[in-house]
């Protein structure tokens, strides 16, 4: 037998539950389909996902094969998916899918037998998995979910998105006290969370074993292409936003302290890419500032269009309230731009001070002063702007790329592994030997 058969024997058989699963998407479809290409390279991989992404799935497939992955598609009844119009619904169709994907992943369980059960998209502390009831050490996440706003800013939010956070409580509340979050807390062999506000919070609902793992991360392919954009050090100066128009992304703040600080630069100017809801709140709070001119709104544009603005933009402002992740902000800083963000959510793990400037989040007034502040500090310092740019690339391919947290969770399917012995890999029935030992608490890429 050759030593890549032998290879391929020793892979664990790893059943990846992956709601959000599609290729050449960002956001959780991009992370799904980012997770099983990265961990199909050390294991064998079972991704049950929805059927709704099997189209795509299988056209990237036909182009890209990946001959250590095979996908086991499942949806709730068609008369179901009246519940994801516009959005409203989508939790509750969630919430009964994980439940009918648990009795699909249980059949194949019987015939598979799984060495390892992670589920990796869409994973929140508000809502169970019930893939954590499988006979098999359960790793659950990169989970989100736990950051929130601070109520000093919901003065600063329309009606709808006051009551956007009101029913967001209510829903962290709901999850707080259902018992199969609980459950599947207790059960979780490990637990990421994407924030330290998420890890205090999986450990309060049970969690013995946590780490926190940062969910954004960037492609290959992908830092190439952005690696090349050269630096700005010309033109007038320009400051870019990207991402939803909603409430929560903060881009409020954003143009109050753009208008403060357009007073002394005149000829700058703010780039708002995406849309939302809130788009003509933010159109007429541009007018009441006087800055209609100077702040352009691009709407939502193809993602190869979007990224291309930021060629002609100087850095990124993210100020985002309670976000688990933030892809944007990674894409700028592989683009070698520097960003400006607020100290809270998945944010604040990527701006370490030498790639750019946090804001604490206390007041609405005390970030938008802050906010002007920062960006007359870079705008008048080119220099530092520049370095804050090429620190910025550095961690990107350092640390916020898809092989290094292939590798982090390879390390945490390895001690899992090790700590909860089966039979070899061939065998009919998953055997548990002994007991499982403790697994200490996981940072970085070690124990």
């Amino acid at each position: 037998m050759s030593e890549r058969a032998q290879l391929d024997i020793l892979r664990p058989r790893v059943l990846l539950s992956a709601y959000a699963c599609e290729p050449g998407k960002g956001s959780e479809p991009g992370v799904g389909w980012n997770w099983v290409r990265q961990l199909s390279q050390f294991a064998e991989v079972w991704v049950l996902t929805r059927a709704n992404n099997r189209n795509s799935i299988e056209a990237a497939i036909g182009e890209r094969p990946l001959p250590h992955v095979h996908f086991v598609y499942y949806d709730l009844p068609r008369w179901t998916s009246f519940w994801k119009r516009g959005g409203r619904g989508v939790h509750a169709y969630y919430y009964l899918w994980q439940l009918g994907s648990y009795f699909v992943a249980k059949d194949l369980h019987r015939d598979v037998s799984f060495q390892l059960v992670h589920h990796a998209t869409f994973a929140s502390c508000w809502f169970p998995s019930f893939m954590a009831f499988l006979p098999a050490p359960f790793l659950w996440g990169p989970v989100g979910g736990a950051e929130s706003t601070p109520g000093s800013f919901w003065n600063s939010f329309s009606s709808r998105g006051k009551i956007y956070e009101i029913l967001r409580s209510l829903s962290r509340w709901r999850g707080q006290c259902d018992p199969f979050v609980r459950a599947t807390a207790r059960r979780a062999a490990f637990a990421l969370a994407t924030t330290p506000e998420t890890e205090k919070q999986l450990r309060a609902l049970g969690c013995a074993h946590t780490g926190v793992l940062s969910l954004a991360a960037i492609g290959a392919e992908e830092f190439q292409m952005l690696a090349h954009i050269p630096e700005r050090t010309s033109g007038p100066f320009r400051v870019f936003s990207m991402g939803r128009l909603l409430h929560w992304k903060g881009f409020h703040l954003g143009i109050e302290a753009f208008a403060r600080f357009h007073r002394s630069h005149p000829e700058s100017e703010y780039w708002l890419i995406g849309d939302g809801p809130e788009r003509h709140r933010l159109e007429k709070l541009a007018r009441d500032l006087s800055v209609a001119a100077n702040v352009h709104f691009w709407g939502e544009l193809p993602r190869a269009e979007a990224l291309a603005k930021i060629t002609e933009c100087d850095l990124l402002l993210h100020p985002s309230l309670h976000d688990s992740s933030g892809w944007a902000s990674i894409e700028a800083m592989a683009a070698g731009r520097a960003v400006i963000c607020l100290d809270a959510g998945g944010l604040a793990l990527q701006i370490d001070g030498g790639n750019g400037v946090k804001i604490p989040a206390v007041s609405q007034q005390q970030a938008v002063n802050a906010i002007a502040a920062a960006l007359e500090n870079l705008a008048n310092n080119p220099a530092l702007r520049l370095q804050y740019g090429r620190a910025s690339r550095l961690r990107v391919s350092e640390e916020f790329n898809w092989a290094r947290k292939a590798r982090e969770v390879h390390s945490i399917y390895d001690r899992l592994l090790a700590s909860n012995p089966i039979v070899a890999p061939g065998a009919g029935e998953l055997q548990r030997l002994g007991n499982k030992p403790e697994v200490p608490a996981y940072r970085g890429d070690t124990f």
